[in-house]
């Protein structure tokens, strides 16, 4: 019997100025952007959906009040992940050479402080086996840009991930789920070496060598059913960014890019200013190729009736919510 599983993937604005003040946002009741946000994941009705750029904190405590306040709007998701994203974590090295080592560009991923903008994933399936290679360093990726972009005493201590980099098994009908959940940097904030557009291109890079056997630790990826999920920050077709990184997946022959498309048929998943860098694909579900796909689309209303508005989901966030539905054959 085939099940249907939605999958999502949302950039939020989940994040504040400082730790703590996004959980007595939440808790409070009483933040319209909060509100906003539920009401587009409710709406979007997942089975699981990937969350960036919301903060962390060591208890799950903002986590665990979303997934309440989630719940009180009709939607329940027992099962949550948060690992320690690589946002505002310290290097003690200058990387962007402005003579200081202590700003939020020199941290492992930019962020004013530890967790700033993190990735969490709610599920309403349990979560089976979880590899995290957010520590993964950036210099040990093969062929890596890394020394020709990094000032030396920055090779050994800079991370490649520039917030989180999961693989996570969802125990659903049909045998596990793996999501390789991923918040790239963006490509952009930095000099004439490219230094982050490079290091964009190696994130995504990164998880086109995982497909084809090469592991940073442990034992290959053999899964049947997977998909690359997450916010790229790189269009195929406009903005900045190299393409390098985001070809390698688009064009994998163990993907399929299904383009997911808003109601008025555009790809554009960020509502950005015009003319530059204007509305972009940024955020990606890259399925298996060999799942069947019975749906997919940008969560992106043109107007103000139906199950969430215009500017309800514009409150919430310049990205829009992506969703992919698979089928899963059970026993």
């Amino acid at each position: 019997m085939a099940d249907t599983l939605r999958i999502a993937t949302f950039h939020t604005q989940l994040s504040r100025a400082g730790p703590g003040l996004l959980l007595r946002d939440i808790l409070r009741g009483e933040d319209a952007q909060v509100a906003a946000t539920v009401a587009v994941i409710a709406a979007a009705a997942a089975d699981v959906v990937v969350l960036q750029d919301m903060d962390f904190d060591a208890g799950g405590a903002a986590l665990t009040a979303l997934a309440d306040a989630l719940a009180q709007a009709g939607i329940d998701y027992p099962h949550r992940l948060a690992l320690r994203p690589n946002t505002g974590m310290p290097t003690g090295v200058d990387i962007d050479g402005d003579g200081r080592s202590w700003r939020a560009r020199d941290a492992q991923g930019y962020g004013r402080f530890n967790g700033q903008g993190g990735m969490a994933l709610l599920s309403r399936h349990p979560f089976g086996a979880v590899r995290d290679f957010s520590g993964f360093l950036w210099v040990d990726l093969p062929d890596s840009a890394a020394p020709a972009v990094l000032p030396p005493e920055a090779l050994p201590v800079l991370r490649l991930a520039t917030v989180a980099a999961w693989d996570v098994a969802v125990e659903v009908p049909g045998g596990p789920l793996h999501l390789l959940a991923l918040h790239a940097g963006t490509p952009v904030f930095d000099g004439p070496e490219d230094r982050n557009g490079w290091r964009n291109a190696d994130e995504l890079r990164f998880w086109a060598l995982y497909l084809e056997g090469w592991t940073p630790e442990g034992v290959p990826f053999a899964a049947e059913h997977f998909a690359v999920i997450g916010t790229f920050n790189v269009d195929p077709e406009g903005g900045e960014g190299r393409p390098e990184g985001l070809l390698a997946l688009l064009e994998h022959p163990r993907l399929q890019d299904v383009v997911p498309r808003r109601p008025g048929g555009g790809t554009q998943t960020a509502d950005w200013p015009e003319p530059e860098p204007g509305d972009l694909r940024v955020d990606y579900i890259l399925p298996a190729a060999g799942m069947t796909v019975t749906g997919a689309g940008v969560l992106w209303p043109e107007g103000e009736e139906g199950p969430v508005a215009a500017s309800v989901a514009a409150l919430a966030s310049d990205h829009r919510l992506v969703w992919v539905d698979l089928e899963m054959v059970g026993d």
